[in-house]
């Protein structure tokens, strides 16, 4: 598990911002379950989806994304995961391939975590943002994600990471504006069965 609390260059929960705001979240709170909802739901709902908010500049690194109050899905996991990790509660990073628009090619990589629970153990969690037609929410042990898998090519990827993948970084660290970054969503190619 030691990996899933590691701080790093882009899950950087030893930054002062991001303990401070995760000691505030969890203040009072001692439960792993209580504390994950907390962090959760405030990446969820107080951190704005660039492409939805059409906010620059293009975040990768958790604290940036704190600072700044926006990132694209894959930089507010990596905020998530910090904030969970701070507080001792480990949480990778996991993504899916889902269609851009219209169930319909291309597809592109979307990003999410996961949490270890004690009661359920690792427990997947999307603070993606709600918006019309995107409904998650923190209701272990069913998964309530952003996005269903609906079409052929679309999957949820299995692996929970303990660091972003390289396809991620790349985009979000050499794109300079949000609509950048939505014209080059990374993609990988999944292996045939």
């Amino acid at each position: 598990m030691e990996k899933y609390l590691a701080s790093s260059e882009f899950i950087d929960w030893k930054d002062p911002q991001v303990l401070e705001k995760s000691k505030e979240l969890a203040h009072g709170l001692f439960d792993p379950d209580a504390i994950a909802r907390t962090c959760f739901e405030f990446v969820r709902d107080e951190i704005k989806h660039s492409n939805d908010y059409q906010l620059n500049p293009v975040t990768c690194k958790a604290s940036d994304v704190l600072k700044l109050g926006t990132g694209y899905c894959y930089a507010k996991s990596h905020l998530l995961a910090a904030l969970l990790r701070a507080s001792g509660v480990p949480a990778g990073l996991c993504y899916q391939r889902l269609t851009i628009r219209n169930d319909v090619p291309p597809f592109s990589l979307h990003g999410l975590n996961a949490v270890y629970l004690p009661s359920t153990g690792w427990y997947r969690i999307d603070a993606r943002g709600n918006k019309d037609g995107v409904d998650a929410h923190f209701s272990p042990p069913e998964e309530k994600l952003a996005f269903p898998i609906l079409v052929e090519g679309e999957a949820d990827l299995p692996e929970i990471w303990a660091e972003p993948i390289v396809e991620i970084v790349q985009v979000l660290t050499s794109c300079k504006t949000y609509r950048e970054v939505a014209d080059n969503l990374p993609d990988i190619e999944l292996l045939k069965k």
